[in-house]
């Protein structure tokens, strides 16, 4: 497994009912020294002369689609530091407008709009007892931004909330949610978290948590997007961390969270996850 995230890792004492992921290793100490400007902007990559951009590909391939018939109950991860569910200080799922499907704006006293290419976020949660869909569920998903913040917590962003929002489950079990593409920071994988509760009712309450779990995205993909204009400091450090390197997905390369993808990124993307969860 990869050497822990300091900023993700800094807050999750504070984080009772999430499991704390990460083993150090030999090296460790630069691995911190390196991280230190992160922990200053809360999660947004250090400043440093941007890349060149490099013209967009007309397709990207799609990551590997898990065997239809496991149910393999998904990994249990970290919320991080910045969950925004109460966890750890502020809490948007108390906040009237965080039901919704179209996370790409603030709102309440904020309609700022987050940059970046689109992309469709789909997570069908299941019964891990015989892969059944689960309707009436809800997902909380939340994600950085194309420069690495998030919203609540990173500086600049601290009045804004996009990013996040709650959708329940239709009868195929699927939550659906339009974004953008995340941005990639120094020592994450770029990724997509996301929490299952029981039903909405329970998710806007910050209630009983099935499952809290992160969507890995694929690498060609990503470098794809991290091709095109805006995505110049994400280009710049999506290279610094691999899948087997990362805190997270080290351990089994995101065997279980890598996500399925279609579609291009001038005609946009869509990145699907299968989410088997203990119901009891």
């Amino acid at each position: 497994m990869g050497l822990p995230d300091i900023d993700e890792l800094s807050a999750a004492p504070q984080i009772a009912r999430r499991r704390l992921l990460g083993v150090f290793a030999a090296g460790a100490t630069a691995v911190l020294a390196a991280c230190s400007s992160e922990r200053t902007s809360a999660g947004s990559p250090s400043s440093g002369a941007a890349a060149g951009t490099a013209a967009a590909p007309t397709s990207v391939g799609s990551a590997a689609t898990p065997d239809d018939a496991s149910c393999s109950i998904i990994p249990e991860e970290t919320a991080g530091p910045f969950p925004g569910d109460g966890s750890n200080g502020r809490n948007v799922l108390n906040q009237p407008g965080v039901v919704r499907s179209d996370i790409r704006s603030s709102f309440g006293s904020s309609t700022t709009t987050a940059p970046g290419l689109p992309v469709t976020i789909e997570l069908i949660v299941e019964d891990a007892n015989g892969c059944a869909p689960i309707e009436g569920a809800a997902v909380y998903a939340w994600h950085c931004d194309t420069e690495g913040r998030y919203s609540m917590y990173s500086d600049g962003v601290t009045g804004e909330n996009f990013l996040r929002g709650v959708q329940p489950t239709d009868a195929s079990g699927t939550a659906r949610f339009v974004s953008v593409f995340p941005g990639a920071y120094n020592g994450r994988w770029p990724h997509v978290h996301f929490e299952v509760y029981p039903s909405v009712a329970e998710a806007t309450a910050s209630g009983r948590v099935l499952a809290t779990s992160q969507i890995a995205l694929a690498p060609e993909v990503c470098t794809a997007v991290y091709a095109t204009p805006g995505y110049e400091t994400s280009k710049r450090n999506f290279p610094n961390t691999t899948l087997q390197s990362d805190m997270v997905f080290g351990d089994d390369g995101a065997a279980h969270q890598l996500g399925s993808v279609s579609g291009t990124p001038e005609s946009g993307l869509t990145v699907t996850l299968r989410v088997p969860v203990r119901t009891s």
